[in-house]
């Protein structure tokens, strides 16, 4: 009885995070475009997907939480996080997120350019974390958060002020600007 329990025990720890979610990890060969590599981790429990992209000084992490609504972007050489509320028109809903993780996965950037945003970030700091929902509060706690408001129609071409750009499976380039990426 105990070696039955035990193998259904092992059993499930091998199958129910088969189901729940995945991590697909995808190269920008040998960062010859300077996004080095991303991995990306669908939750479909959850409805939560999250991408790192590794590059050195410059590597981020992103989540966007479906549920709620909300994208947070840590920015490690900033040491800070970025709020904002999910473009649902813009950004992939998490099974077209799926689909294209799984059709870039190992190769490089090519095709047409991605679609952008632009943000504006409130140089003033969040207080209350909790607003945005438990996944954005756990991967922003106890690093200084802004929230960020997208520029409808904006051109980083156009735009004079400082940005750090997260450029997503090269499917999608997102661009904060403002006094705290300054810095």
């Amino acid at each position: 009885m105990k070696i039955t329990m035990i193998f259904v025990g092992l059993l499930g720890l091998i199958l129910v995070p088969g189901l729940s979610g995945y991590n697909i990890i995808i190269n920008d060969d040998n960062n010859a475009n300077g996004s080095g590599q991303q991995s990306v981790t669908i939750n479909n429990e959850h409805n939560v997907a999250n991408v790192d992209n590794n590059n050195g000084w410059n590597s981020w992490n992103t989540l966007w939480d479906y549920e709620m609504g909300f994208a947070a972007t840590r920015l490690f050489a900033k040491k800070s996080c970025i709020v904002h509320a999910l473009n649902k028109n813009t950004m992939p809903s998490i099974e077209a997120l799926d689909a294209l993780a799984k059709e870039t996965k190992g190769q490089a950037p090519g095709g047409s350019p991605p679609k952008g945003l632009i943000y504006s970030i409130n140089p003033d700091t969040v207080d209350d974390l909790s607003q945005f929902g438990n996944n954005v509060a756990r991967m922003c706690q106890g690093i200084p958060t802004y929230r960020a408001e997208e520029i409808p129609d904006a051109n980083l071409f156009y735009y004079s002020g400082k940005c750090f750009s997260t450029n997503v499976l090269w499917i999608l380039n997102i661009s904060y600007c403002g006094k705290t990426v300054e810095d």
